[in-house]
């Protein structure tokens, strides 16, 4: 009698652990993470203990997802309703092309960052196929959920002197903040005020990458920074190029280089995950995100190749580093992988 409840508490903390740890949970997973379309994905862990997950807005009004161990992700609702959208890209707001057709335009390539007390959300304005109509939005809010408060244009385009000015990335670095942002007419970047919201006054941009890239992302690890970005065709269905590459600095605003010494400001980087039979154009990637053990995983969005009609998804990858310098196993997008691994999720 006594042996058979020994047997069964032993068994039931083993059930009971085995809840608790992602390790026994989850042991692997599968692309697309996210089977749906969520274009150009950015990423915060907040204080909650939830990964945020944020999209260009395919689905109106700019979609925000949660998940605790960024396998699993529930969709909670939209950064903006109709009554909050911003102003700038409100859908009563057209621009007309020389030809008399209208277009509205839309929020792309979200970027969110905590300073302060506030979640900060900047976001891209963008016209399809009209450069000059562009910018860099912000908006904040006291939850990752939201609401956000819109703030307005940052900058545009033609005021800033850069064209196509879209998907921008929040940095902070030596007690300064700043803005990177740009694509295929040039990557930039500029310092911030503290609390994010604006430009600092009499500050200069620096372009830090040529026109090979755009959908920027800096990261810092060790003694360098690592700049990644998306070259090729990013929309074109199962015909899409985009793919990831990568240079790295010493320093925070360049000169970033490829292995060879390569400046990227001359259009040069090293490859770090590209498009197959599974997947075209993988690109855009979000933050960098280090789970319990240490290993470093990265979000993207591609079109999945059996099916490109559902948009761009969001995959998962492990970021892996030899010699310094970051790579992807087999230069692809995995099928299935070992699940990231983080104690307390659930």
């Amino acid at each position: 009698m006594y042996r058979k409840i020994y047997i069964l508490f032993i068994s039931l903390f083993v059930f009971a652990a085995a809840q608790a740890d992602n390790s026994i949970k989850r042991l692997v997973f599968s692309n697309p993470i996210i089977p749906t379309s969520v274009p150009d994905p950015c990423i915060i862990k907040a204080g909650d203990g939830y990964f945020y997950l944020y999209g260009t807005e395919d689905h109106h009004n700019v979609p925000i997802y949660r998940s605790r161990n960024l396998v699993d992700w529930l969709f909670i609702g939209t950064a903006f309703t109709n009554a909050t959208r911003p102003r700038t890209v409100s859908p009563y707001v057209k621009y007309t092309y020389s030809d008399g057709s209208t277009k509205s335009p839309m929020i792309w390539a979200p970027d969110i960052a905590h300073i302060g007390d506030k979640y900060v959300l900047y976001y891209a304005i963008g016209v399809w196929g009209d450069l000059q109509k562009s910018g860099i939005g912000v908006a904040w809010a006291d939850s990752p959920e939201g609401p956000f408060i819109d703030g307005g244009a940052l900058f545009l385009s033609e005021d800033i002197g850069v064209s196509n000015s879209i998907d921008a990335q929040y940095v902070s670095d030596g007690g300064k903040n700043y803005l990177v942002w740009g694509s295929f007419k040039g990557i930039y970047i500029i310092q911030l005020t503290d609390d994010g919201l604006h430009l600092m006054p009499g500050a200069a941009k620096q372009q830090i990458a040529g026109t090979l890239t755009e959908g920027s992302y800096i990261y810092k690890r060790g003694g360098y920074y690592y700049l990644f970005g998306s070259a090729g065709s990013c929309c074109s269905g199962a015909n899409s190029t985009y793919h990831v590459v990568v240079g790295r600095a010493t320093s925070l605003l360049g000169p970033y280089l490829d292995k060879s010494g390569n400046k990227m400001l001359n259009n040069k980087a090293e490859l770090v995950v590209s498009g197959d039979d599974f997947v075209a154009g993988p690109g855009h990637n979000a933050e960098i995100v280090e789970d319990d053990k240490g290993q470093t995983w990265m979000p993207m969005h591609g079109y999945p190749k059996a099916d490109a009609g559902k948009g761009r998804c969001v995959y998962l990858v492990q970021i892996k580093w030899k010699d310094n310098w970051p790579y992807v196993e087999g230069g692809v997008l995995p099928q299935t992988a070992e699940a990231p691994y983080f104690k307390n999720s659930k």
